[in-house]
Order: structure tokens, then C-alpha cells, then sequence
């Protein structure tokens, strides 16, 4: 199901159209083996601290939230074992790489670091 979803990070307002993830598959396979994809929102029914990994992905950008606050963000490489926030989320938006907001968000996060 394809919604927007937005949030504040750093004094910037971002609106996407993302698809949910809410089922067991869909939350396991996530953007493994996709090569194009709208971000996916993950949901929680608890806050939780789990990993996730990165095998079979190209590099995505990862954001945890709980209760829409932005706990964490990452910008994830491929084939990344085990990839933990900082606190507890009850939220993650995977960004791929070719969606358009991925080199905007990847300035706020490291300047130095370009993919």
C-alpha cells in the first residue's frame, strides 16, 4: 500500500510516498534483491531494539523512529552484518539509493562521505 509518510530531521521538513511493510515476508525481505523501490516504512506494535543487515541491498539509508521522533539515522553500505540504532524505534524507513531524497537526506547525515 503506497501512503506518504513525512517527518522533520534537522530543521527540514521531508514528505515521500513509501510503501508499508507490515506483514512477516514483507518485513524479512525488505529491499533485499530489489533494484528499484519507493522507501518502505516498517511497523512495530512495541518499541523494540532489533539488527537489521544489509545482504542483497544496495546502499539504502535507514531512519528509526519512535513515536515519530527521530531515534537514529544511518547511511548503510551492502552486505553489512548487524545494524542497531542508538535507542529503542517502533518505526524504520529504508531509503534506497535510487529514490530522490537519498542524496539529500546523505548530505544531512556525513558531507564528507558521497556514494
Amino acid at each position: 500500500m503506497i501512503k506518504k509518510f513525512n517527518f522533520n530531521y534537522k530543521n527540514k521538513k521531508f514528505i515521500m510516498k513509501i510503501k508499508e511493510c507490515n506483514n512477516f515476508f514483507s518485513k524479512i525481505f525488505g529491499l533485499m534483491f530489489r533494484k528499484n523501490s519507493k522507501p518502505l516504512l516498517f511497523n512495530f506494535k512495541r518499541p523494540i531494539r532489533i539488527s537489521i543487515h544489509s545482504f542483497f541491498c544496495r546502499p539504502f539509508i535507514v531512519i528509526w523512529f519512535l513515536n515519530k521522533r527521530v531515534v537514529d539515522i544511518k547511511r548503510i553500505d551492502s552486505y553489512k552484518i548487524s545494524i542497531k540504532p542508538k535507542n529503542e524505534f517502533d518505526k524504520i524507513l529504508e531509503i534506497p539509493y535510487n529514490y530522490k531524497e537519498f542524496y539529500i537526506l546523505s548530505d544531512f547525515i556525513d558531507d564528507s562521505r558521497k556514494i
